[in-house]
């Protein structure tokens, strides 16, 4: 192809193209904006509890069982895994530097862990509180002049 060729076909590809702005939509149905139904994304507060409870019995496991550098510990503190690598360091077995990296690895990432499962756990605790105060400020907020609550059919004729 020549470049001539390859211009002429760039400037007709040019004059095709529609110089108007073009918005792409969402199509109408499940999920989709105009389909009546509801949006993809609902939360109900039980859910929220639901999954804030699991990262708190998560967090109760993982603190319990997970802390293998902690297990069978010494009056100086040291776990067995760590009591297990100074001696393998001791006799100059490469496996007590690789056992004792191991142990700080697996306490580095468990920590790493236990705080993810608190913060999701605590954060999901804080959001379902404020929410919940949200929704009682805009009910509060949403009234008619006689004191009773705007229908959401009402509400939505403001949005049109």
């Amino acid at each position: 192809m020549s470049w001539d060729e390859w211009e002429h076909l760039k400037s007709e590809a040019a004059e095709r193209q529609s110089t108007r702005m073009q918005m792409n939509q969402v199509p109408a149905g499940p999920g989709g904006g105009e389909g009546g139904g509801q949006g993809d994304l609902v939360v109900n507060q039980d859910d929220l509890g639901a999954v804030g409870n699991e990262a708190f019995i998560l967090h109760d496991h993982l603190r319990r069982q997970g802390d293998i550098a902690g297990a069978g510990m010494d009056k100086n503190g040291s776990g067995s895994s760590m009591q297990a690598a100074a001696s393998l360091k001791g006799c100059n077995f490469g496996l007590g530097f690789a056992l004792e990296t191991t142990v700080s690895m697996w306490e580095s990432q468990l920590r790493s862990l236990l705080q993810a499962c608190a913060h999701i756990s605590n954060h999901l605790d804080y959001s379902k509180a404020l929410h919940a105060n949200d929704e009682a400020q805009i009910a509060a907020s949403v009234r008619q002049r006689n004191g009773e609550t705007v229908p959401v059919s009402r509400l939505n004729e403001y949005f049109k």
